[in-house]
């Protein structure tokens, strides 16, 4: 517990000065992550980290998170998702070249891994330029119900959400997780306006909180299939990056739907 609570106050330390400045810093560091996260799939694959296909997947999952004023020497935006298109050719012919030791099989858990990482890390850059209180607000969901589920779950929890997924999450946990984190981010929403009605912030926290657990019950499968019990290790008493970041890269792809529908 003490190496777990040091390292989460290191995090934080380095991690809220970040997204409070935004600008380049956040974005080098979303690379970052980005690059760490897919290093970790890798890693679960049984790839060596330096290797064709280790080097094809950092480069697509860079550009898939950069933003699009950093791409803006493109001749179109549009032209992220041929580069993107070609990254995934290479890999195939990977599968022709070294057919024994790398497969189609695997050329698609690496081209969904990028779009997973990728995509999650591109809108959480995207949800910080709406603002700091945005990007705050997509947090705090993820958070919130995250502990609430916890300490809630560790309470009255009783019946088993996903026992060959995740045995320790219970109903009971994930409904008081998701309820805390509605009404709690509904005053959060009354004090610091998020440019939406009330009644639609109420019901896309709560939309929110439930795709936030379906993310982390998404990463436990993963690791469940690798017979792995953390994504990684760079985060002592926590795990790896997916292990902290599995939720919100399924909120903030899904809070981007929501602002450019409704805002």
């Amino acid at each position: 517990m003490k190496t777990r609570v040091i390292t989460a106050i290191i995090a934080l330390a380095v991690f809220i000065p970040l997204i409070v400045y935004g600008g380049w810093p956040l974005t080098v560091a979303a690379v970052v992550l980005g690059i760490v996260a897919m290093s970790e799939i890798l890693i679960m694959k049984k790839m060596f980290l330096i290797s064709f296909e280790a080097i094809i997947s950092y480069l697509g999952v860079t550009l898939l998170i950069l933003p699009d004023t950093w791409l803006k020497f493109l001749p179109t935006l549009a032209t992220r998702w041929y580069a993107f298109y070609i990254l995934v050719i290479l890999l195939l012919l990977h599968t022709v070249i070294r057919k024994q030791r790398f497969s189609f099989d695997d050329a698609g858990v690496l081209t969904l891994a990028m779009m997973y990482v990728g995509v999650g890390f591109h809108y959480f850059l995207d949800i910080r330029s709406y603002g700091f209180i945005m990007l705050l607000y997509a947090m705090l969901i993820v958070w919130i119900t995250d502990s609430g589920a916890y300490l809630i779950g560790r309470q009255i929890g009783r019946h088993k959400l996903a026992p060959k997924v995740s045995p320790n999450k219970t109903w009971e946990g994930s409904i008081g997780g998701t309820v805390a984190a509605t009404v709690i981010l509904a005053i959060f929403a009354y004090y610091f306006t998020l440019g939406e009605a009330m009644g639609w912030v109420i019901a896309q926290t709560l939309v929110l909180s439930i795709f936030g657990q379906f993310g982390d019950l998404i990463e436990s499968s993963l690791k469940r299939y690798y017979g792995v019990k953390d994504s990684g290790k760079i985060l002592p008493g926590h795990g790896g990056i997916l292990d902290r970041f599995d939720s919100m890269l399924i909120v903030m792809p899904l809070l981007h739907m929501f602002i450019i529908a409704f805002m």
